[in-house]
């Protein structure tokens, strides 16, 4: 039982996290007029941050404790 209980917090956990990434403060500093590769920095921003949640929420469901 302390596995899915610790999962579940690491789960949540990067849910908070998701919220702080995608959240007014944090987006508003990378809304600038400049781009990265071609594409503006706000939109790879949060590609970036989405794929980075995408990987830490595969790795704590696929690991055991």
């Amino acid at each position: 039982m302390g596995e899915i209980e610790g999962r579940g917090q690491r789960m949540i956990a990067l849910c908070m996290l998701g919220c702080v990434l995608f959240n007014f403060p944090i987006l508003a500093l990378f809304n600038v007029g400049g781009s990265f590769f071609g594409v503006p920095v706000l939109y790879a921003y949060i590609f970036a941050a989405w794929s980075l949640l995408t990987a830490c929420l595969a790795f704590v469901v696929e690991t055991g404790d």
